[in-house]
């Protein structure tokens, strides 16, 4: 069952407290909502403990990924419509967005506006939960705290045409097309989360694969090069999305 209540956010079906169990998320009831008592329906909750496991975790491929970004494209574009901020579109990006991908259990969603709409496209999501982070060094990049309503997810608002926005979409439509080089990336992707101690380790560990992928993709050296240096001031500064 679905209603929308009074800040355009649909009620999930019950299958989101399945999904939250099963990527060891807090889970909250098919009534949840972006605000305590919205509707005037208190949400349900069931603390789920998350056992003691790896700095990173890669998971095999779900197939319920593309329905969970789903459920948070069409969350999105209704909180973006009704505050009437126009978008180009809202993409799966990230492993979990590849089929049979081995990944960690979180979406990513970029919302790609052009760059006067980036302010707009913001406040829109401030107004579902969202707290902005700023660009955290990463140029036409915008990052947010994730409310516990959508998590896991990193979603971003990127501007159309940003060298970010690429590089999201590069990866994720080479992989998508070259199965053999989608699982090659997850044997780098487990050795990575086997032995990096934190999240930083993790990404350097991966650079070298990504940054043929992106050749691959037909990036310039000079771009490949820029992704290189931004992916190693966010490890540098912690300043993950």
């Amino acid at each position: 069952m679905e209603r929308v209540c009074e800040h355009g956010i649909c009620h999930d079906a019950p299958d989101d407290l399945a999904y939250r169990r099963s990527v060891g998320a807090e889970a909250t009831g098919a009534h949840g909502c972006c605000v305590p008592s919205c509707c005037g329906i208190e949400p349900e909750r069931e603390q789920v403990t998350v056992p003691e496991s790896r700095a990173v975790v890669v998971v095999d491929y779900q197939a319920g990924w593309p329905a969970r970004f789903e459920e948070l494209r069409a969350a999105y574009a209704r909180a973006l419509e009704k505050s009437q901020v126009p978008y180009r579109s809202i993409e799966h990006v990230g492993s979990t967005s590849v089929p049979g991908l081995a990944a960690k259990p979180v979406i990513d969603v970029d919302i790609v506006v052009d760059e006067p709409d980036v302010d707009a496209a913001t406040a829109a999501l401030e107004q579902i939960g969202f707290i902005s982070r700023g660009d955290l060094g990463v140029s036409g990049r915008y990052a947010f705290v994730t409310p516990e309503r959508f998590a896991p997810t990193n979603t971003y608002a990127a501007i159309e045409g940003a060298l970010a926005l690429r590089n999201h979409l590069a990866v994720r439509d080479v992989l998508r097309a070259d199965p053999a080089l989608r699982d090659e990336y997850a044997q780098v992707k487990r050795h990575a989360a086997e032995v990096a101690v934190d999240i930083d380790e993790y990404i350097s560990l991966k650079s070298e694969f990504l940054g043929r992928v992106l050749e691959r993709a037909g990036l310039s050296e000079a771009d490949r090069a820029a992704i290189a240096e931004t992916n190693r001031g966010i490890a540098g500064r912690g300043a993950h999305g």
